[in-house]
């Protein structure tokens, strides 16, 4: 299978750079790369919450590691995007927890509400839907998390009114 390069504009303002040596300073000049997931962090939400090659490397040079150090921890964690996505990320919980009440009910009911597949886009470039391991909320079950958010004891009628929220851009991710 052939993977897609997308190409991505590199915008590291001063802001950013004083929020990414601020979080550096955090740590000793020898462990700097300790500093890489909080970099990255910054750094996604800063870049329309994804990360480009290009911009990897870029956070490499910036920590003085190597490109591939950034690209392992990159491409491991979900919370960490590697190609442009939806605004608004619906990221299902599919552990036990969640699946003993439903998640995959209401992942196969928000796909269908939006006309996409887990894992893609809705064509307005609004939502992805997407599934990950645990979120740790197994008593609030079944869940998802949008931005820094979880939506907890989910229904059709909570998905429902989530998108209209959404569309009404009502939701803070942040």
């Amino acid at each position: 299978m052939e993977r897609t390069h997308y190409k991505q504009e590199i915008n590291m303002t001063e802001t950013l750079m004083n929020r990414i040596n601020e979080l550096i300073s955090h740590y000793p000049a020898d462990k700097i790369k300790s500093a890489l997931l909080p970099v990255l962090h910054e750094v996604q939400d800063a870049h329309d919450n994804w990360l480009s090659i290009e911009l990897m490397d870029k956070v490499a040079e910036i920590l003085t590691i190597k490109p591939i150090e950034v690209y392992e921890v990159v491409s491991f964690y979900t919370m960490f995007n590697q190609r442009p996505i939806g605004k608004y990320m619906l990221e299902f919980c599919q552990t036990s927890p969640c699946c003993l009440n439903g998640t995959e009910n209401l992942m196969d009911y928000t796909c269908s509400k939006l006309n996409v597949k887990i894992g893609e886009t809705t064509a307005d470039g609004l939502f992805e839907v997407r599934g990950v391991e645990c979120l740790g909320a197994c008593g609030y079950a079944p869940m998802l998390q949008l931005g820094d958010f979880y939506q907890e004891h989910l229904t059709e009628a909570k998905i429902d009114q989530l998108i209209a929220d959404c569309k009404e851009n009502k939701i803070n991710l942040h």
